[in-house]
């Protein structure tokens, strides 16, 4: 199947698409301070941001008990409005806020707008958790093209296909659409930023590089596990359109800006042949 519709205009093509984890965001590390300072230098970023701490405080507030498969959230039709309020509005909107209170210029979307996601049921067991099937690059290129940053809520729309979910909106796990959109746009570089220094073998050591080879050992092995599986995939799949990808510790101060001026942090993931 194919996942995506590229890009006509190579020129257009981003360098950079950034995830911003929930466990991230609130903290003291200066992610959107370094976001409006790329935005300065000229170069515009593609952000996906998460938030699934403020997804579950929302969701105790309601009465409504987190549950989690195989690390995804399982998602009922009372969750999936949490899901999209918390994730497109509240969050999203925050975030782009507090862009534009930094001096740089951001425009807040989610998967939904203009089809940009497109996405079947995963597993029914899971709810309203899907898996991207196609992603348009265009919504997302349109407002590059306006010079404002993508602040991008990962929630997507199922195929209008006549069946029982057509139309539906789904829940997407923020690390497998930041990867999907950096693939689909064909970025030099994908990074998560999270709550961790890297990729850990099975000493608490941060693995500076690995192959695709080397993570698909590690996953078999269960030296990456939880969390990290859904980032260290998502850098395997983008690696098909994307030069590198990174997972880099975002509590840092300065994280993202030091990573573009050439300074070596968290686990680089790439083919293996560079």
């Amino acid at each position: 199947m194919d996942m995506t519709n590229a890009p006509s205009d190579s020129s257009a093509h981003p360098a950079l698409v950034v995830k911003i984890g929930g466990s991230v965001l609130g903290s003291q590390d200066t992610s959107l301070e370094d976001l409006v300072e790329l935005q300065r230098r000229g170069q515009i970023p593609v952000v996906v941001h998460g938030g699934g701490p403020v997804i579950s405080r929302w969701m105790e507030r309601q009465n409504l008990t987190p549950n989690f498969v195989r690390g995804l959230r399982v998602t009922d039709a009372p969750s999936m409005e949490i899901v999209a309020a918390t994730l497109g509005g509240l969050v999203n909107k925050e975030l782009v806020s507090t862009i534009h209170r930094l001096g740089g210029r951001a425009l807040g979307i989610s998967g939904v707008d203009g089809s940009m996601l497109e996405a079947e049921v995963l597993d029914p067991e899971l709810g309203l958790v899907g898996r991207i099937t196609r992603v348009d690059p265009a919504p997302i290129l349109s407002v590059l093209a306006a010079g404002y940053i993508p602040m991008i809520a990962p929630v997507a729309i199922h195929a209008i296909d006549g069946s029982e979910w057509s139309a539906a909106l789904l829940n997407i796990n923020g690390d497998t659409a930041a990867g999907e959109i950096a693939r689909a746009l064909q970025a030099e570089s994908l990074v998560f930023l999270t709550d961790v220094e890297g990729v850990m073998d099975s000493e608490g050591r941060v693995l500076e590089r690995l192959t695709s080879a080397e993570v698909q050992e590690l996953m078999q092995n269960g030296a990456v596990s939880g969390g990290m599986v859904p980032k260290v995939e998502a850098c395997l799949r983008s690696l098909d359109g994307v030069g590198t990808a990174r997972i880099v510790d975002g509590r840092r101060s300065r994280a993202l800006l030091d990573l573009v001026e050439g300074a070596a942090s968290g686990t680089r993931i790439d083919k293996g042949d560079v």
